[in-house]
């Protein structure tokens, strides 16, 4: 890895802005790059690269750089670069300060079998002990490292405007390596980082960025195209378009969501999907008048709650900073009165979806088994059994529980529950 003097401290200058965790590290990136547009595309590279590998590796670099004696973004930087990188002392040449050599050298030595769990994971101590009740330590330490490598590009393919088949074509016309994902009829699994987004497959909603798991929510749905469906925390919509999609732009489908910024970003991806039964609103709360009108009319629904989002730390490696137990005790309340007010809008013989990307109990199962003791109305669905009905090879039990290390997505939790009365 070659890099400037400049571009290091331009490094070092963002990441001491996004080790403070008060906003994601992405948008801190980016607004650096917007206000310094001078910087070349190896620069930008540069800081981006080491920025976000920082961070997949803080729990590591923390621990040697305090027993280094040393604690700043610099010192991070510099161990990233030494110890993640391989990089030596002459090599860092251009960036080392005086006592620099000895720091490196201490920084080299500590030998992995050293570190503790948590640590070799790359996960908060927290984490880790909520882990232990219900994971053994050589998973965790499989899930850690799984989560510590940045995630492929996934892509899904809208059925309304092609077959994967001749989406994979085209796209190896344009020198893009496409190939099936493992589970999803719908997706494609990219080589390298090609700028998607300027394809014309992309412009004109032949296919869209969503990952495999997300994708694998919406076939544990299973929507037909006479139902009534809602996809109650819509968002950005992402699988609510994959839902329309499946559903062959017939029956009705709603995308509820209570961030109108959120759903804002809905309008361009539904403008190139095709769609025409999709109707996005947003609600004041889960309590809405408008969610109180639907209720016990609807036949899917799929709630993915607002969660810790502990399962896309392959994208989002600064998250696992930024959440502790206080908010994760926050999100379990808000996933309870969630579900429960989806769960109304559920008519007799209907199904319910609740899905999050937390690796946490608390938010998975813990909510589910809950819910369905308080009302005996629901009973649970075996994910299994939802899967072999579509032909799609994945077993995972009666939860869906999907991991990078075994399944190649992010961290997924989903629970079908459907209405006997």
């Amino acid at each position: 890895m070659k890099f400037t003097s400049a571009q290091f401290e331009a490094a070092v200058h963002v990441l001491t802005a996004v080790l403070k965790f008060d906003y994601p590290a992405d948008g801190i990136v980016s607004r650096h790059f917007h206000e310094h547009r001078e910087l070349g595309q190896n620069d930008r590279a540069f800081i981006a690269n080491a920025v976000f590998g920082v961070l997949r590796k803080k729990r590591l670099l923390d621990h040697l750089t305090a027993g280094a004696g040393v604690s700043s973004a610099r010192a991070l930087l510099l161990a990233w670069l030494a110890r993640v990188q391989g990089l030596n002392s002459r090599e860092l040449a251009p960036v080392l300060r005086r006592g620099d050599d000895e720091i490196v050298a201490t920084i080299k030595r500590v030998s992995n079998a050293d570190l503790p769990l948590a640590v070799q994971a790359e996960l908060p101590d927290w984490v880790v002990e909520k882990l232990l009740p219900h994971t053994s330590e050589t998973e965790i330490l499989e899930l850690g490292r799984g989560l510590a490598v940045p995630a492929p590009l996934d892509l899904r393919v809208n059925t309304l405007r092609a077959k994967r088949d001749e989406v994979i074509a085209t796209l190896a016309a344009d020198h893009i390596a496409a190939t099936p994902t493992p589970y999803s009829p719908y997706g494609l699994r990219i080589e390298g980082r090609p700028v998607i987004n300027r394809n014309a497959l992309f412009l004109d909603g032949t296919i869209e960025v969503q990952d495999e798991g997300s994708q694998l929510l919406c076939c544990l749905l299973a929507p037909t195209r006479h139902d009534f469906v809602v996809d109650f925390c819509a968002g950005a919509g992402g699988k609510t378009l994959m839902l329309g999609a499946m559903m062959h732009n017939h029956g009705r489908l709603y995308a509820f969501d209570t961030s109108a910024a959120r759903l804002k970003k809905l309008q361009p991806r539904l403008a190139r999907s095709g769609l025409s039964n999709l109707r996005a609103q947003v609600i004041a709360r889960e309590s809405d008048i408008r969610i109180k009108r639907l209720a016990g009319k609807v036949n899917r629904v799929l709630v993915d709650a607002p969660c810790s989002g502990l399962g896309t730390l392959r994208r989002n490696p600064d998250l696992k900073w930024r959440q502790s137990p206080q908010s994760v005790a926050e999100l379990v309340q808000k996933q309870t009165a969630i579900l429960r007010a989806a769960a109304a809008l559920v008519k007799p013989g209907g199904r319910l979806v609740y899905a999050t990307c937390s690796l946490l109990a608390e938010e998975n199962e813990s909510i589910v088994d809950t819910f369905c003791a308080a009302d005996p109305a629901f009973k649970i669905i075996d994910c299994d059994a939802v899967f072999t009905q579509q032909k799609i090879a994945l077993r995972t039990g009666k939860y869906l529980r999907l991991t990078p290390h075994q399944h190649g997505t992010d961290g997924f939790f989903g629970a079908v529950l459907t209405r006997e009365q």
